[in-house]
């Protein structure tokens, strides 16, 4: 390990209609040393009143992943896309040369929660796209982002890959980083590394070459990003 973010250290912003919670530096939340992990930017924990969100607004190039963790999010965008992003789908918009778009509570009576992350691209100036679609667990760890589309995932330009990692209590995985960095996000539930205990809202970051052994204390899902060296 060679990076850990503790939940109740994340930056914190209330506007009444939305609560974010912001693992690295965002907005008006400034931290010299939460700036990102290698291409990871952003990941901000968002909580959306009902019929609340985000007016329209532009982007350009950076990858911009959307992952519903209850609720249902509404999309529109310049490029004439409108969709509905439901809990337990995944949503990546590449900003390429630019878009405008906003980002809806589906709801006029629940809250919506998702996780919002930005990637820097390693191609700029793109024409840019829409993906959505529903993530189907497969054994412990899921696919769900790679820059080839493999195993149905959606395709991201950057060489890196985001995975879905689900366990049951007391049940462990290794994860390996090879010549990488891996980053990992808990959604929900507890682990341990080593002697290390680990909840909801905390991330770890680990070192090239590393061999990580993770024992699930409940229930867990979590976010594994596999990336580039920098």
């Amino acid at each position: 390990m060679f990076y850990i973010r503790k939940s109740e250290q994340r930056g914190k912003a209330n506007f009444g209609w939305l609560q974010s919670l912001h693992s690295f530096s965002f907005g008006r939340y400034y931290d010299a040393s939460h700036m990102g992990i290698s291409v990871l930017r952003v990941i901000n924990d968002d909580f959306v009143a009902p019929a609340q969100g985000f007016d329209t607004h532009g982007h350009r190039d950076m990858e911009i992943i959307s992952y519903v963790t209850s609720g249902a999010l509404k999309h529109k965008d310049s490029r004439g896309n409108e969709h509905i992003v439901a809990h337990g789908e995944i949503q990546l918009m590449s900003a390429g040369s630019g878009i405008q778009h906003s980002e809806y509570n589906a709801s006029h009576t629940e809250p919506v929660s998702f996780l919002q992350i930005w990637i820097k691209p390693n191609v700029l100036g793109q024409v840019p796209s829409y993906q959505q679609q529903q993530v189907i667990q497969k054994g412990a760890l899921t696919l769900l982002v790679s820059p080839s589309g493999q195993d149905n995932s959606l395709m991201i330009k950057q060489d890196m890959t985001l995975s879905r990692l689900v366990l049951v209590d007391k049940e462990e995985i290794e994860l390996n980083t090879a010549n990488r960095l891996g980053y990992l996000h808990i959604i929900s539930g507890s682990l341990n590394i080593d002697t290390n205990q680990f909840v909801a809202g905390d991330a770890i970051g680990f070192n090239p070459n590393q061999s990580i052994n993770i024992l699930a204390t409940g229930t867990l899902e979590a976010l594994w990003f596999d990336l580039p060296l920098e």
